[in-house]
């Protein structure tokens, strides 16, 4: 058996080098290592897979989320509805923006947002609602829209683990996750379904005016050159990182669907398991899986983890602390009644390696180690 990992880019790579090598030589040749041609390819290309009007590339997630958000110019007051069950990004960048995180319960099956929780929060402060789709399983958006367009607030949507996925409407219409809300972002990091070689971003929306403002915000608030209209950041995706993403662009349904394999073929196997509660999928969206996340539902699972890690079968806990817990961020509004299915999930979740490169063989046997360790 060789070496299991949570995510194989090695292999990944190895059935592309052509393609990669070809399209990173092709920026050392020309030299154009910041805003070249294929930056602005790459934005193009993605506008029209999400069938979305305007991409601006950057930096990296965070960035993308903090530019969307300073976009928006909202009061100092404000507060921005967070899941409190996600990765810290999100809360991070309205703390430093100096504005207010309020964090909401996630559901219990799907990880995502409460709606409910929503509802519950708002208050004349609230102005925006930060939806994450979990592991690749897209929030209620339907629900989420008509929450904002009844309260008049804004929709950022972090994409950084469910892009390429779509949401269905009650009225047959579909869109895919990251177009919904005012503004969606992503993130390329390696571990990504859409990954680079190193660390990028990129934000979409129809709002011609917001992208403009983004991508002034991106470009340190510049205009003209040397012109400078707003308070801005340094947060560009370069090149070679663009060359990189365009060629993976056009594998990222087929690795999508690989992870779908990958993801039925765990559950048919793990579904018979009491102690274990397999991910749920929405009937209204397609989960891309970026995460293969069990619920271990008595106190089993850091033996299990440990049991698994014992085998050479790697896993993680995404994510062992809600935002509320941490020190930074507990003064902010929160009720810890409101919050327990956060609390919960984080001591009972466990995720599985989860790539396009894991074989039936690979599957088989991290499933049967599992199997084995509820047989003892």
């Amino acid at each position: 058996m060789p070496s299991l990992q949570m995510v194989d880019l090695i292999g990944q790579h190895a059935k592309i080098r052509t393609e990669l090598d070809e399209a990173i030589k092709g920026v050392i040749d020309n030299a154009s290592f910041i805003k070249g041609e294929d930056v602005k390819l790459f934005e193009s290309e993605l506008s029209q897979y999400l069938g979305v009007k305007n991409v601006i590339g950057c930096a990296n997630g965070t960035d993308a989320l903090q530019a969307a958000l300073m976009a928006l110019n909202l009061p100092s007051d404000s507060e921005i509805l967070v899941p409190d069950f996600t990765f810290i990004a999100t809360a991070e960048v309205i703390a430093l923006l100096g504005l207010t995180p309020v964090f909401i319960d996630v559901d219990k099956e799907t990880f995502n947002i409460s709606i409910e929780g929503i509802k519950k929060a708002i208050t004349p402060k609230t102005k925006c609602i930060f939806p994450v789709h979990m592991f690749g399983q897209p929030c209620d958006m339907e629900s989420i829209m008509n929450i904002a367009r009844e309260h008049n607030l804004y929709v950022i949507e972090d994409t950084a683990q469910g892009l390429g996925s779509d949401v269905k409407f009650s009225d047959g219409s579909v869109k895919k996750c990251g177009t919904i809300g005012d503004i969606g972002t992503t993130s390329f990091f390696p571990s990504k379904n859409l990954s680079c070689m190193g660390d990028g971003g990129a934000i979409f929306t129809n709002n011609d005016e917001l992208a403009l403002k983004i991508a002034k915000i991106c470009n340190h608030g510049m205009g003209k050159q040397y012109t400078y209209e707003a308070v801005g950041m340094n947060s560009r995706l370069d090149t070679i990182q663009a060359a990189v993403l365009r060629v993976k662009l056009r594998h990222l349904d087929e690795y999508n669907a690989a992870r779908n394999q990958v993801a039925s073929s765990y559950s048919g196997a793990l579904n018979s398991i009491s102690q274990l509660s397999i991910p749920e999928t929405s009937a209204f969206a397609n989960h891309i899986f970026h995460q293969y996340t069990l619920i271990v539902k008595d106190n089993s699972r850091d033996d299990l983890q440990n049991y698994l890690i014992e085998h050479n079968i790697p896993t993680k806990v995404y994510y062992p602390i809600p935002f509320h817990a941490h020190a930074p961020y507990n003064n902010y509004p929160h009720n810890l009644a409101d919050l327990q299915n956060s609390i919960w999930l984080s001591d009972h979740v466990l995720s599985l390696p989860m790539h396009t490169e894991l074989s039936e063989d690979d599957i088989k046997f991290i499933t049967n180690h599992i199997i084995n360790f509820y047989r003892n």
